[in-house]
């Protein structure tokens, strides 16, 4: 049986961050060859990916950044099983580093995401989760993507790292970046599910006008006013639920467009994503 050093263990153990226990049993397995090492550490994450694929994996953090141009963002989330698992700084400086990947490819996908090199020497961003899997036993994914691109785009980590938002505006400058930070955190807190109504999904309006109608029919409401009394709640729904009819949480006696409208009369959003691990 070949001699397993315990500076070869813990070369290993810096290369792949699983245990030593693990690293030593792999180089045994592979007679001191450290290609063959990693490998079979890698198919180890892959058996323990197998066995956990129908766990819930509920926990982990969600990242948002923007690069240094200030007009291209991504929002990532790395998901695993435990709290406990979440809080390791390993795995922080992982769900970071995805974040930095999409961003320096420009990726807009989790499979784009995944299929990014991790690390510069043959593994890749798919291959790294394997691996933490294996050394840690727990199910872990990337479990959402999403980028926006704009003249000026801001990103907002909620503390805690359970909720994140990211938000593009069509203007740029410091004044306006100070004003996107503020709407990402309205984002973050309001959960808008569109811009303005006119980016709402026609099923959801559809759907609130079906339930306006049902309330008003319980209140004993004469069927022809229905139609008129849901369009008014239809109508209070866009106000609560569209980012620029909200109420701007730092200042509610105006709403966010008016609030952006203060700064620049042509100021607004393009885009926004918002993602949480509570929702």
């Amino acid at each position: 049986m070949t001699k397993i050093t315990a500076a070869e263990v813990n070369k290993l153990r810096q290369m792949t961050g699983s245990g030593m226990m693990d690293c030593k049993k792999a180089l045994v397995e592979a007679e001191g060859d450290f290609e063959k090492a990693i490998e079979i550490l890698r198919k180890k994450g892959q058996k323990v990916a197998a066995k956990r694929g129908d766990r819930e994996a509920s926990e982990g953090l969600v990242v948002a950044k923007a690069d240094n141009s200030g007009k291209n963002g991504v929002i990532a989330i790395l998901s695993c099983e435990t709290d406990f698992v979440a809080k390791n700084n390993d795995f922080a400086e992982v769900a970071e580093k995805l974040a930095d990947i999409a961003i320096a490819n420009g990726c807009k996908s989790v499979d784009e995401l995944s299929a990014q090199s991790f690390d510069g020497n043959g593994l890749t961003v798919s291959d790294k989760v394997t691996e933490m899997i294996g050394k840690i036993g727990e199910k872990i994914e990337i479990k959402a993507l999403d980028a926006v691109s704009a003249e000026t785009v801001v990103a907002y980590n909620h503390p805690g790292n359970q909720t994140a938002s990211l938000v593009g505006l069509n203007k740029d400058g410091e004044v306006v970046s100070t004003a996107g930070k503020d709407v990402a955190m309205q984002i973050a807190a309001m959960n808008p599910v569109a811009i303005d109504k006119d980016g709402v999904d026609q099923t959801v309006i559809e759907k609130e006008i079906e339930i306006g109608k049902d309330l008003a029919r319980q209140q004993g409401k004469p069927e022809e006013m229905l139609e008129k009394i849901a369009m008014g709640k239809l109508n209070k729904f866009f106000k609560e639920n569209t980012l620029l009819s909200q109420a701007f949480i730092k200042e509610n006696k105006q709403s966010v467009d008016q609030y952006l409208k203060s700064i620049d009369g042509e100021l607004t959003v393009t885009e926004f994503k918002r993602h949480s691990l509570s929702n």
